[in-house]
């Protein structure tokens, strides 16, 4: 049943048995280890794509979440950009009031802060709260829901804009979040959030975009339909290059503004590209397969001619690829990742260790699969030398190639 409308839900793909993305391992603890079933599918009445299984929240967002969204050079520069034109075009008047929920390490709110603007961040795992806080942000540790947006409206009054990004897709308990937003906005405030694009999702057969976190996969006309029916609209609506491919929505009450003409251009694009029809999932249910059939062969062949093989990006992505495919240190060595909480742990499901990504040059690999293939461009950057060394990337999205 459609956690949104109460619809039919038909199943499109099923990954199987699949742990937690983000829960990285103790070596002398994978006999702990929690699993789940993967399953995607469309509603039949709203056409919003969602897991057909919940994993409670708190499995997933909790003290020791280890995912910064101020890791990578290029989503600070993008969350620094955001703060600057979200405060050009939304923030008024003499003491505008911002709240972003699921503020993580406050990569976008310290560039308000710095302006002085008042704001609040959300965000229940107090790891990463915690850093924010340190950074100059103030934030609430808890989720956001209706009785949340009810206690911020009572002791800091309403807000102007609120702000979200790689959240809102995180939470099955859309119609709480929806009434929390109408108890927390302003009359002409705005809803402002960014998350992964089903339909580049298609496009591309970015299949490791599906995992526990990510229990929604929005496409604009399945948002104007969940939006309307907690009497909000779209109004505007922009791609951004994060990610794999994301869409910023702009939300306000109905009424409240006209909308702008790409919001209707972008519902026209998806009708004529057929994007949520039976056919695009077919589709990538068939491209699907094949990835995990290439990907699998050309690492079986590679260790058959004595090759060393590594992964760049300990990912939450990553997770599904590996159990999906069966991807394990047989085939893969161990996993490289900037961030230090995932050193010496083991990947989810898989149990392929993970290294700072200095031992990419101790020596030189002979290929690194690019798990974090979102940031491609800075991570060849970054590591121009293991390819001057003769080191060849191996990619899977939007098929598997050697680079």
């Amino acid at each position: 049943m459609c956690r949104v409308c109460g619809g039919p839900v038909r199943q499109f793909f099923d990954f199987g048995r699949q742990p937690l993305s983000d829960a990285f391992l103790d070596p002398d603890r994978v006999d702990d280890e929690y699993f789940y079933r993967l399953a995607v599918g469309s509603c039949e009445s709203c056409g919003m794509t969602q897991l057909l299984d919940e994993v409670a929240r708190d499995r997933m967002f909790h003290e020791a979440y280890p995912y910064h969204s101020s890791g990578s050079v290029h989503m600070r520069r993008h969350f620094e950009r955001t703060a600057s034109r979200l405060s050009r075009e939304h923030l008024r008047g003499p003491d505008p009031f911002v709240v972003e929920i699921g503020c993580n390490d406050g990569v976008m709110l310290r560039a308000l802060a710095k302006e002085g603007v008042r704001h609040l961040g959300v965000e229940p795992s107090g790891g990463v709260a915690e850093l924010a806080r340190q950074q100059g942000v103030r934030v609430l540790t808890e989720f956001f829901e209706e009785a949340t947006a009810a206690r911020i409206v009572t002791e800091k009054g309403p807000a102007d804009l609120v702000y979200s990004a790689n959240t809102i897709c995180h939470i099955p308990y859309l119609d709480s979040v929806f009434r929390g937003l109408d108890t927390l906005l302003a009359p002409d405030g705005a809803f402002v959030f960014e998350d992964p694009y089903l339909g580049d999702i298609l496009e591309r057969t970015s299949f490791d975009q599906i995992y526990d976190e990510h229990f929604y996969f929005f496409t604009l006309r399945s948002v104007s339909a969940a939006a309307a029916r907690f009497g909000f609209e779209v109004v505007d609506v922009e791609r951004l290059p994060v990610h794999g491919g994301e869409l910023r929505y702009t939300l306000k009450r109905a009424g409240r503004a006209v909308p702008s003409p790409a919001v209707a251009a972008l519902i026209a694009e998806e009708d004529r590209k057929g994007i949520g029809t039976p056919e695009s999932f077919a589709a990538f249910a068939a491209g699907v397969e094949r990835v995990r059939t290439e990907l699998t062969s050309l690492l079986r062949e590679l260790r058959a001619d004595g090759k060393r093989i590594v992964g760049y990006g300990a990912t939450a992505k990553s997770a599904t690829v590996t159990n999906f495919c069966g991807i394990g240190p047989e085939s893969i060595d161990w996993v490289c990742d900037v961030t230090p909480a995932k050193h010496g742990k083991l990947m989810p499901g898989s149990h392929i260790p993970v290294r700072p990504t200095e031992a990419l040059t101790h020596p030189y690999p002979d290929y690194a699969v690019l798990f974090a293939w979102n940031h491609a461009e800075e991570i060849m950057a970054k590591e121009r030398l293991f390819r001057e060394s003769g080191g060849r990337w191996i990619v899977y999205v939007p098929e598997v190639r050697v680079l």
